[in-house]
């Protein structure tokens, strides 16, 4: 699962940030959950307008959700949420 976070990247780093139950990681991958900036993790090292034209914008936050509980899940994110306003 993808959102934007809106407005800009160090939004979406704050969000990250403040996960308490999904584990930031730069890439996605196994049974647990995690969440990723790719703009500035797995494709940091594409160019800016090389990014944007694949839709990784600033403001995208990827998310593999694993075998945990979801009302865990979207607790988490909806706590994190709420910190960015």
């Amino acid at each position: 699962m993808s959102f934007e976070v809106k407005d800009n990247g160090e939004k979406a780093k704050k969000f990250l940030r403040s996960l308490k139950v999904i584990k930031p990681s730069p890439s996605l991958g196994g049974c647990e959950r995690l969440a990723s900036h790719p703009a500035s993790s797995s494709h940091r090292d594409l160019p800016a307008e090389e990014r944007k034209g694949l839709g990784i914008t600033e403001g995208l936050v990827r998310l593999s959700i694993g075998l945990e509980d979801v009302n865990d899940l979207i607790e988490d994110i909806d706590q994190a949420l709420g910190l960015l306003c």
